[in-house]
């Protein structure tokens, strides 16, 4: 434990070492807020705000696990003290649960600033059970794209890290409903989605603050997606060791 908070201590002075990187990743979903929330009249209609809300701040869990686990490990292995901690008699779990612990931190840095502008400009609603479900459930929720992002940062470089985590990152935000609600998309559409991970990690979380219970779909393909992406993770972070510290 006491290896993991050294590691986690080091991965905390690093982030800061950045500011803009810390600030991009806290401010963005915000911004998304401001600009294709807030200039809407949402009086009398504190369940739908509520639930962009928190689709938006899901979007910043996703963005961040997703880019810090991705790119964030990609680039940390092309450096030299990556490789170097790795071959250190220390075991690679106070390592792991020490990145995992701060990737999870940083990510949820990018929920206040939501939450907060939700609570002062709209009429968004929850109950101090709901909220503290919520938060809760964005950890669960975030599960598959950190696993995605770990999968991603130990099988690719930087150069390729990048595009691809972009490339999933957009596509499963909209897909997912994140960036607009999927009850305005067609039936098929509508359906066709349930079997992403955006969409079952929305639902579920949706669903914590009073919306409608997930389909059996979207949850069954939740459940999966989370299994699969732990298992590339996994292999991901086997291989990597094996070819480079054999």
């Amino acid at each position: 434990m006491s290896l993991a908070v050294v590691h986690a201590r080091y991965l905390i002075l690093e982030q800061f070492r950045i500011p803009v990187a810390v600030l991009s990743a806290a401010l963005f979903p915000a911004l998304v807020l401001v600009f294709f929330v807030l200039p809407f009249d949402w009086a009398g209609d504190s369940e739908q705000v509520t639930r962009s809300i928190a689709q938006l701040a899901l979007f910043g869990v996703l963005s961040g696990f997703l880019f810090t686990f991705g790119v964030g490990v990609a680039d940390d292995r092309e450096m030299p003290w990556d490789p170097y901690l790795r071959t250190l008699p220390a075991p690679p779990s106070a390592r792991i649960a020490a990145r995992l612990a701060v990737g999870a931190a940083f990510a949820m840095l990018g929920v206040i600033p939501v939450v907060a502008l939700g609570a002062l400009f709209t009429p968004a609603s929850a109950t101090a059970g709901e909220l503290a479900a919520a938060f809760a459930m964005l950890l669960v929720a975030g599960l598959p794209f950190l696993f995605g992002g770990l999968a991603i940062g130990y099988s690719m470089p930087t150069k390729a890290a990048l595009p691809v985590t972009q490339l999933v990152f957009f596509p499963m935000a909209f897909g997912g409903g994140l960036l607009m609600p999927p009850e305005i998309f067609p039936e098929w559409l509508q359906r066709a989605t349930e079997v992403l991970p955006t969409r079952g990690a929305r639902d579920l979380l949706v669903w914590t603050l009073g919306g409608t219970p997930p389909s059996a779909l979207a949850t069954v393909s939740f459940a999966l997606w989370t299994i699969a992406l732990a298992g590339v993770a996994g292999w991901a972070y086997r291989r990597d060791e094996g070819r480079r510290f054999r």
